[in-house]
């Protein structure tokens, strides 16, 4: 499935996008604005910035799996 008929099913999520230059970001989707995906993202202790990577900047995005409870480490 093409990486933009993934963002409906993404919103909200949190999730990893590979970038066309080939590096990578992850955080939430929070939503699209003229062609761009707005991706909240921790910058450091209690900061967050709301990104926005172009459409043409996005090779795949993908949902991060679930975690497995079988090993939990405190």
């Amino acid at each position: 499935m093409p990486w933009h008929q993934k963002i409906r099913y993404l919103m909200g999520q949190p999730v990893g996008i590979s970038l066309a230059n080939g590096q990578g970001t992850s955080g939430i989707l929070c939503g699209t604005s003229e062609g761009k995906l707005l991706v909240m993202e921790y910058l450091y202790q209690t900061q967050f910035a709301l990104k926005q990577y172009e459409y043409s900047m996005i090779q795949d995005i993908n949902g991060f799996p679930p975690c497995q409870n079988s090993q939990v480490l405190y």
